[in-house]
């Protein structure tokens, strides 16, 4: 119990810390030089790390064939922020991108097509390639049984957030993934990650993709209240599913969720055990 108390205090302090700094620097700087200075913290924290090392990759031709507009790819990123995002959530998973198919209308220099959409803290919302995450370990999440209708207004939805940009002034949203493993308890990590400006156009993978399927309410992990009803007669049981906000949603949550069927591209194309060809040991 004293640790506990010992590591939630520790944790406030922190918090306390970087709010002071922040604060500090917003009434010291101006909007110029505070987005100047947030831009490169972005920057800082989108540099790969080293060491980084794949297990589970997939030929961009077998990714194109099974992936459907709607589908969910979760990336095992190599970021500074990615190491921190992946501590928080205690997932290996610390980015999303949206399967969009050809209405992104967009095309690399080399004239490849760039069906993903996906929010990146130094880049804001774009559309990329596949091949992008050709060397990551990643995750096909399918939400099921989505009407055509509904897959073409998310995919709008996603569309239409193309160009939005993370209000990179707004620095102690940035400060908070300098430190990878901060020591904040389970229970408050998903709110850290919650916790910034929260400005509408605020660029975080998870979140916007969240909005996306809240406006078709798809649920992702939902809130859900049992009501139970018990009478001389009757018996029954209710479930009433509340959303939360789109702000608290991390990647991990689409691999956790009941309603995201979990796509493996070796065996939607047929796999055979047999047909493998294994190192004689000796």
């Amino acid at each position: 119990m004293a640790l506990l108390v010992f590591k939630i205090l520790v944790a406030l302090i922190a918090v306390l810390v970087s709010a002071i700094v922040a604060a500090v620097v917003a009434l010291t700087l101006s909007g110029a030089l505070r987005l100047k200075l947030g831009t490169r913290l972005a920057r800082y924290l989108s540099q790969p790390i080293p060491n980084y090392q794949p297990f589970s990759t997939y030929e961009i031709p077998l990714l194109e064939k099974v992936m459907q507009p709607g589908d969910i790819l979760l990336v095992d990123g190599n970021t500074r922020i990615s190491t921190a995002i992946k501590y928080l959530t205690q997932s290996t998973w610390s980015h999303a991108a949206f399967y969009a198919g050809p209405a992104t209308n967009k095309f690399t220099e080399s004239g490849e097509a760039a069906p993903l959409i996906e929010a990146l803290l130094d880049e804001g919302v774009i559309a990329s390639p596949l091949s992008k995450y050709r060397n990551f370990n990643i995750r096909i999440c399918r939400p099921v049984g989505l009407s055509d209708a509904d897959r073409e207004t998310a995919v709008d939805f996603m569309v239409r957030s193309l160009g939005l940009q993370y209000d990179l002034k707004h620095i102690f949203d940035l400060l908070r993934y300098l430190c990878a493993t901060p020591p904040v308890p389970v229970r408050f990590r998903r709110q850290l990650i919650a916790l910034g400006s929260g400005e509408p156009s605020r660029a975080i993978c998870s979140s916007l993709i969240a909005e996306s399927f809240q406006s078709i309410h798809y649920p992702i992990l939902p809130l859900i209240e049992k009501i139970t009803k018990v009478s001389s007669y009757h018996y029954s049981v209710k479930e009433i599913y509340h959303i939360r906000h789109h702000s608290l949603f991390t990647p991990r949550d689409f691999d956790v969720s009941p309603f995201f069927k979990i796509i493996k591209p070796t065996i939607e194309h047929g796999f055979d055990y047999r047909s493998l060809t294994f190192m004689d040991p000796r």
